[in-house]
Parts: structure tokens; sequence; C-alpha cells
């Protein structure tokens, strides 16, 4: 299934995608799509519905975060050779994580607008890990289980803030908007994480091209290693890392400007596009 949520910014309603592309309202089966609605259970049952009689949405609607109700955003650094390499970083043993505010949610189709006081704001397209199952010490032959299922995320950065102001690397990743997700949370039944090719294009310039074959950890690996450190609750996000190719690595960096065009697409997860505003 492709899951969706539509509508104004925080009045938003979960749908699905139907046969011919269309969204269908899911809001009189389910509240919304978060907490116990993302478990396995409740999915089968979504699968389960004759989708074509639901109420169709309008085909203007403005698509929102595919999940709400997110506690954490935990991200996972260097997760590529050559975006490791283009920082001028050492490739990490194990896998290098940092957090992004919850804060930072935003829709799919939604401007990415950069606080006052940025100079460097920067792209990240990476696969994202929706959680199902509450997930504490999870063996990696078993982490597919706790998966509800995948979308885009662009881990967007002001790399002066995440750089030059000390302190984690959240100062740079946290601001709202940062964090564009969806247009879909895809279930694990139609997509399989381990070779999808993932690209962004910035003004219609391709500027990453990669694989997510290319993960240094994969999918099973990341929430295995993360849910020995911290509980995985339903609706958390794992943002899996980017590869090479974002603004800071090119000599010289080609940092964002106002009214830039931003593109993600990863195979079967569907496109976002973003336009760039300063405040």
């Amino acid at each position: 299934m492709k899951l969706v949520r539509f509508g104004l910014e925080n009045n938003e309603r979960p749908g699905v995608v139907d046969s011919k592309g269309k969204i269908r309202d899911l809001s009189s089966v389910i509240s919304d799509l978060e907490g116990d609605n993302l478990s396995p259970e409740s999915l089968e049952k979504l699968k389960a519905i004759d989708i074509e009689k639901l109420a169709l949405a309008p085909s203007d609607v403005r698509l929102g975060p595919p999940v709400t109700g997110v506690r954490k955003i935990v991200c996972v650094g260097l997760n590529y050779r050559d975006h490791a390499e283009e920082c001028k970083l050492d490739i990490p043993e194990e896998p290098l994580l940092f957090m992004k505010a919850a804060s930072s949610i935003s829709g799919p189709f939604d401007d990415i607008v950069f606080p006052k006081g940025s100079e460097k704001g920067d792209w990240e397209v990476e696969l994202g890990i929706v959680i199902g199952s509450k997930a504490t010490n999870v063996e990696e032959c078993s982490a597919d289980k706790y998966i509800a299922g995948y979308c885009i995320v662009n881990d967007v950065c002001e790399r002066a803030f995440q750089l030059e102001h000390g302190g984690q690397w959240c100062k740079g990743k946290s601001a709202d908007t940062f964090a564009p997700i969806g247009p879909w949370l895809v279930t694990t039944d139609e997509i399989k994480p381990d070779s999808l090719p993932i690209a962004l294009n910035r003004n219609g310039e391709r500027m990453q091209d990669s694989n997510t074959k290319h993960l240094i950890f994969n999918v099973a690996q990341l929430v295995s290693y993360i849910s020995k450190y911290m509980t995985l609750e339903t609706g958390d996000i794992i943002a899996t890392g980017t590869p090479g190719g974002v603004g800071l690595g090119y000599i010289p960096p080609k940092y964002l400007k106002p009214g830039d065009e931003l593109e993600l697409s990863i195979s079967g997860l569907g496109v976002q596009r973003q336009v760039v505003r300063f405040n």
C-alpha cells in the first residue's frame, strides 16, 4: 500500500493511493496514520479493504507528511562511502547516529524555509524507515517485522549551524521545514529497500545519483543497532544517510539560494519537490 495524509497543514486526513494513482480517504476507517494504526495488525486490516469504494480526495489536494505523531527522527551520518569521502571524514566502523527534531517535519511539496542567519543551506536525499512496532534489542534477522514501511526524507541542513557553531550536528538539522517526508509511506510488502535508485536534482541539474545497495549499514543492521541504544517506538523514523553529491561536497561548495527548486526521488517511493526560501 501507498499511504498518505492529505489536506491543510495540521489538519490532514489519512489516505491511500488506489490502482489508478488517485487518493482515497481513509478517515472513515482509521483516525490517522500514527501509533497503533501503523502496527502489522492494523496494516493487514487496511490491506483487506476495498479501497475503490472509499471517497476520493480532491485531485489538487496538498499532501502532508505520510505519518504523524512522530516522537523522534534518528539519523545515520556518513552511511555512504562517497559521502564520507567528500566530507573528508573517516568511514564509520559503527553507525554514526544523531537526532533531528520531530518539529522539523514538513510535507513533501512544502517550501523549505531557512531561518534567520542561514548562510549555507544544503540538501540530503535519504531512504526513511518508519517503525511499525515497538523495538528494543532487535536481532538483524527479525528487523523487518518492526518496520511499517519506507519513505523519502530530505535531511535538510544548514552547514554553518551544523559545523561552525559548536556542539552537535542537530543545530544544523532541526529547524522547521528541515525534514520533508513522503509523498508516500510504502508498506514493506511492496518495496525491497536494499537496491533502490536514489537521486536529487537542483534546478533540474542532477546532484546526487546513487543506489541504496551502497549503504554501508543496511536497513536490518540499522534497526537492530539503534534498538540496542534506544527503544524505537511506533511512528519513529530512521533516516538512513545520504550518498555523495551534497552541496558541501563540491569545490567550491554549492549552497542553496532563494528560489532554488529541489526534486528528490527513490524508486518505488515517489518524488518530492520543494522550493527554497530564506527568512
